[in-house]
């Protein structure tokens, strides 16, 4: 054996037996430490903690089953289908001074997917960043949206007699809260009063970010808990503030009188795929996040949004009445010129007809009854948002208005 050749397995010997440096286990952020512990594996708090970052976001919106236990919703039946005319987005729109084609939209305003229904014909169906027909993509708040759906179903059913009845007649436990002596259609329109400020400042976080903490990402609590103790901050009625947490709380009542996503609306809309609501635990102690935690396919937030627009009907069969469809629509308070109104759960549009069930990152079911279309856009806008809204209103606007060749 040469000296060089001796030398050389001298060297190897050394580093296959050389103590390595053991690596350092991936820490809990700060603000995950403190409070109760929980049984939520460290890596997974950690990704939920950043899925909304935006160099995980386009995956994280569509992979939620894979980050949280997930109550599923299933479909049944004939399959509501569209007919697919598909057409190339020729059309333009106007921002910020400039103009820019349709198909620049998709990366400018960060598309996973994005799907255009011209009077029930499919005229564009596009998936982008690894997604297809069988994802299933976060709604965020467009739940709010299905959520009132089921008020309006169980309505309709008898199982809720008024919207003008206080909410404690069915939640007794929210006695003594600030929901106490608050209604059904007060909590519909985000006018329910109580003090819970709709940010999530999780370096300082409020009650708001702690209940996205204790709920979402440890499960060491359910997300309406929160509802129990709160206070009072305006008079019910009186004040819009929009808030995650009135919508869980109509989500407890529909799970209180009857838990029916599937028969009262997944089923009856023709869906080719189950949904599923993502939980703040496990099965027995969880309870799906009613406020913003549905996910379904491209093509079913689209039959979910045509119902709508066909007056609660999704092909031919009514799924609930025409009467609470038009109300859900109407905005409580005037519209701002910026942000449009809200009604039952649904953003109305300022100076249009058009409304739309809007989700956090850039999540939109648009239903414009004036031109008979629908848009849902599926999105993974950075946390703060900046000017990927304001340019998405502007391309819907125009896609609404486009007329695709024959």
């Amino acid at each position: 054996m040469t000296l060089a050749v001796r030398l050389m397995v001298g060297a190897l010997t050394a580093l296959l037996v050389a103590p390595v440096p053991v690596q350092a286990q991936q820490q809990l952020p700060a603000q995950l430490q403190s409070g109760a512990s929980s049984d939520v594996p460290v890596a997974t708090q950690v990704m939920r903690w950043r899925m909304n970052d935006a160099d995980v976001n386009s995956f994280a919106f569509r992979n939620m089953d894979q980050l949280f236990t997930t109550r599923a919703v299933a479909h049944s039946g004939a399959v509501w289908t569209f007919p697919k005319v598909e057409r190339a987005m020729d059309f333009a729109y106007a921002f910020g001074g400039k103009t820019y084609t349709a198909q620049q939209a998709l990366e400018r305003t960060y598309t996973n997917a994005l799907l255009i229904v011209k009077d029930g014909r499919i005229v564009t169906e596009i998936y982008r960043n690894g997604s297809n027909e069988r994802t299933r993509f976060m709604g965020w708040s467009m739940t709010k949206s299905i959520t009132s759906t089921l008020v309006g179903a169980a309505l309709a059913d008898g199982l809720i007699a008024s919207l003008d009845d206080q909410i404690v007649r069915y939640l007794p436990e929210l006695k003594g809260s600030g929901y106490d002596g608050v209604t059904i259609r007060q909590i519909l329109q985000m006018r329910s009063g109580v003090d819970y400020e709709e940010r999530y400042d999780f370096a300082n976080p409020g009650i708001a970010a702690s209940n996205h903490i204790n709920a979402l990402v440890k499960n060491v609590a359910r997300f309406t808990d929160a509802a129990r103790t709160i206070k009072r901050k305006s008079k019910p009625g009186e004040v819009f503030a929009y808030k995650t947490i009135d919508t869980a709380v109509l989500g407890w009542l529909i799970e209180r009188v009857s838990a029916y996503t599937a028969r009262k609306l997944w089923e009856p809309l023709g869906t080719e795929a189950d949904g599923f609501y993502i939980m703040d635990g496990q099965p027995g102690t969880g309870r799906e996040f009613s406020g913003a935690g549905y996910n379904a396919t491209l093509r079913d937030w689209a039959r979910f949004g045509q119902m709508m627009l066909d007056n609660g009907v999704a092909n031919g069969k009514r799924v609930v009445n025409a009467e609470w469809v038009k109300a859900a629509q109407v905005p409580a308070g005037a519209e701002d010129g910026m942000m449009g109104g809200y009604g039952y759960q649904w953003w109305t549009m300022p100076n249009s007809p058009a409304y739309a069930a809007l989700g956090l990152q850039g999540q939109f079911v648009f239903i414009d009854p004036a031109t008979r279309t629908v848009v849902v856009k599926l999105s993974y806008f950075p946390p703060q948002e900046g000017d990927a809204a304001q340019e998405t209103a502007a391309f819907l606007a125009a896609a609404s208005a486009w007329s695709p060749a024959n």
